[in-house]
């Protein structure tokens, strides 16, 4: 079996408001965006969030149309050779848009993906979709609204037998498949974890996790995404280890959940344990993760959590 999908940026004025969508068909596409960014900006998203969001169907293959000869020589015949160079090219000077560069790098990891070069605007059914919500998106910006961001990809959900365990809180605690969520993209992390002015180490932590825990970005697995570790782990209450495809292929809500007694210690630093007790429809459990500080970016390395025997 395979997938195929398309995948857009759009930017008014580039830069300026910017959008980025990716489209499958009416029933399964996203959109996001940003208040201020490039069209390459929006290309590269478009290709990084559909690979996150169809990791859950990693073993099938994945064919990528793409309007942007940018994205994909970038991707196909470049990537290797910037990286060989420390992510420079070949005059020495720094690539553009490395962070994202260096996801997509990381999520074809292991990934059977086509790269097909379609010509904008020109009828192509599935390019037309994902060209009108990329612009819809960067639009929506323009006025100073939130963008649509679409049912997302739903087959990771479908896939889970119901009747299943549930096994932690990152990974297997709820089977139902999340409804549609503000959008959120990389470099917007502010939207759903804002920081105070001055806030220190221990609070930034403290309110990713928080974050982690709240429907809102459960229901959002590619913004959650966002604040997980690339070597991120976690050990659920069976014992068993997941990475990080396989939690954010099982995301999802978990009304009722609260975060208690949480308590943070810088170990070494830039390394902060956070450990603390959540009480929610499954049970109890104490909880300790580890965030560490990348690129002046707080994320979530390691997770384990261990159920109270209630007797």
């Amino acid at each position: 079996m395979s997938i195929t999908a398309a995948a857009d940026g759009s930017a008014l004025g580039n830069p300026g408001p910017a959008g980025w969508a990716w489209y499958i068909d009416e029933t399964t596409w996203r959109a996001g965006g940003w208040p201020h960014g490039t069209n390459n900006m929006g290309e590269l998203k478009a290709v990084l969030d559909l690979l996150e969001a169809t990791a859950a169907d990693a073993d099938q293959h994945l064919r990528i149309l793409c309007d942007s000869q940018y994205v994909i020589n970038s991707v196909t015949k470049w990537m290797p050779g910037w990286k060989r160079k420390g992510w420079r090219k070949k005059d020495g000077k720094p690539v553009l848009n490395v962070e994202l560069l260096k996801d997509i790098d990381r999520a074809l990891a292991g990934r059977s993906v086509e790269f097909e070069w379609v010509k904008g605007h020109s009828g192509h059914a599935l390019n037309e979709a994902a060209d009108r919500r990329a612009n819809a998106a960067a639009t929506a910006f323009s006025r100073g609204r939130d963008p649509e961001c679409g049912p997302g990809y739903r087959a990771a959900a479908a896939a889970v037998p119901a009747d299943e365990p549930a096994d932690d809180l990152f990974s297997l605690l709820d089977r139902t498949a999340p409804e549609p969520s503000r959008c959120s993209s990389a470099g917007e992390e502010t939207v759903l974890v804002a920081d105070a002015p001055g806030a220190t180490s221990f609070e930034q932590v403290t309110s990713r996790e928080l974050a982690l825990l709240s429907d809102a970005l459960r229901a959002d697995p590619p913004s959650a995404a966002e604040l997980l570790h690339p070597e991120f782990t976690e050990i659920g209450a069976s014992g068993r280890r997941y990475d990080r495809e396989e939690i954010l292929a099982a995301l999802a809500p978990v009304p009722g959940l609260r975060a208690e007694e949480l308590v943070a210690e810088e170990i070494v630093p830039g390394a902060v344990l956070l450990q603390y007790t959540t009480v929610g429809p499954h049970g109890t459990a104490h909880r300790s993760s580890l965030w560490v500080r990348t690129r002046d970016r707080w994320l979530l390395r390691h997770h384990q959590g261990t159920p109270v025997d209630p007797r």
